[in-house]
């Protein structure tokens, strides 16, 4: 028979993608608006690319992003606490929109009930300093275990984004990311935006993680969530994350794990792992290359010289496809999506042929950040989900990131 753990987990696993569809922007709509009809009084939610929106300001620029201070000399229980006073409260309305959206599909707070009751037993199956780490924010904001450890088990399934890496005309490179994230997570008819995308710009952090007084690495994250999806190692490379669809998915590999076996890391986990302790780009590519993974994912990374940055195409247990920078052939560019590059986009999600066409508009003689900024703010690239764009320059050791908003007409996604 099933262990409760791992029957709670089962559960969890079935119930989430259906409660979380409850709530969704008319696709009818969107569609209108795709083909310039009606409803809309003809407005596109595509535009032309963008142009002179850098410095940040206006209705597309929420606002910036505060800095944190984590102090990997303190035993992992307590280096979170001084984020967590901060934050916690809005962790705890974040994760009772989630609650809400889920017993709205199951009533009775049966889902809820498992998550706080049975999922702390999972908590000595966490690798490295995780489980320690999850263990102390629950205690400073004294949210339940459980509903921590669901947390930062969402951010392995709901990342919709855009990352971008380019060489200039000199071989100096830039990395750059739309975060997009809260798909299906509570649609607001009355202002037009997902509730949990709009919770998670309060959420968002810049961290500078530090040993002995030094920078290990600089990352943006969500208070609360222990992994990395978005970061750099001064001086050496950068690294983001995309979710890849695929049927041998993220929930597979969850119930595998909760079934005992644990050969597998989760995608947040080795992205941090990476960053905090590979010493080169070479370095990163082969652990994101062969180390087996809980998620399918993409990882974007780049590094300090000419022709260093790749998107890696992952299946779980297995790398499909390294795409890399080849400058001198003309290839002065990689983008990623959430679509493997062989394959068309859904029609309704296509942002690789926009961001490819301002970048090429753009030309490799002119890009910069100003650019990349230009080419994240041309819609659909920025959309209802994302949250904030982040760009890196590796070798200057220049991290810039910015709270971001997408007016109507916006599509959802």
């Amino acid at each position: 028979m099933l262990g409760q753990s791992r029957l709670a987990f089962f559960l969890l696993a079935a119930a989430i993608p259906c409660a979380l569809a409850q709530d969704a922007p008319p696709v009818g709509e969107l569609e209108c608006r795709r083909r310039g009809g009606a409803g809309a009084g003809g407005a596109q939610w595509t535009e032309d690319c963008r142009k002179s929106m850098y410095p940040p300001s206006g209705p597309t620029y929420r606002g910036p992003v505060p800095w944190y201070t984590i102090n990997l000399d303190l035993p992992p229980y307590k280096r979170w606490h001084e984020l967590m006073m901060d934050k916690g409260p809005v962790v705890k309305m974040s994760i009772k929109s989630v609650k809400t959206l889920i017993n709205t599909f199951v009533p009775g707070g049966i889902i809820t009930q498992i998550v706080d009751q049975k999922l702390p037993g999972l908590i000595g199956n966490f690798p490295g300093p995780y489980e320690e780490e999850l263990k102390g924010i629950a205690d400073v904001t004294e949210i339940p275990l459980g509903e921590i450890i669901l947390f930062n088990v969402f951010y392995e399934f709901f990342t919709f984004c855009t990352s971008v890496i380019t060489e200039d005309k000199k071989g100096h490179l830039l990395h750059a990311r739309n975060m997009d994230f809260g798909i299906f997570l509570g649609w607001n008819i009355n202002n037009h935006t997902w509730v949990v995308t709009e919770e998670l710009k309060l959420l968002t952090v810049n961290l500078n993680f530090q040993k002995n007084n030094k920078t290990v690495l600089k990352a943006t994250t969500f208070a609360g969530y222990v992994g990395m999806l978005t970061g750099f190692k001064p001086g050496l490379f950068s690294l983001t994350l995309n979710e890849r669809f695929s049927m041998n998915g993220g929930f597979l590999g969850i119930l595998e794990w909760i079934w005992g076996k644990k050969d597998a890391m989760w995608i947040g986990f080795i992205t941090r792992s990476i960053l905090e302790n590979a010493t080169s780009y070479e370095e990163a590519k082969n652990l994101l290359t062969k180390t087996k993974i809980m998620a399918p994912a993409y990882f974007i990374l780049g590094g300090n010289q000419s022709g260093e940055g790749c998107v890696i195409t992952r299946e779980r247990k297995n790398t499909l496809d390294i795409y890399e920078l080849d400058a001198k052939h003309g290839r002065w560019y990689v983008v990623q999506t959430n679509y493997d590059r062989w394959k068309s986009p859904f029609f309704l999600d296509d942002r690789r042929t926009p961001a490819k066409m301002c970048l090429n508009r753009t030309t490799q003689e002119n890009i910069s950040f100003a650019a990349m900024y230009d080419v994240l703010s041309t819609k659909p690239v920025l959309n209802k989900l994302t949250v904030f764009t982040a760009m890196i320059d590796v070798t200057k050791n220049r991290y810039e990131v910015y709270l971001r908003d997408c007016p109507d007409p916006c599509i959802g996604w």
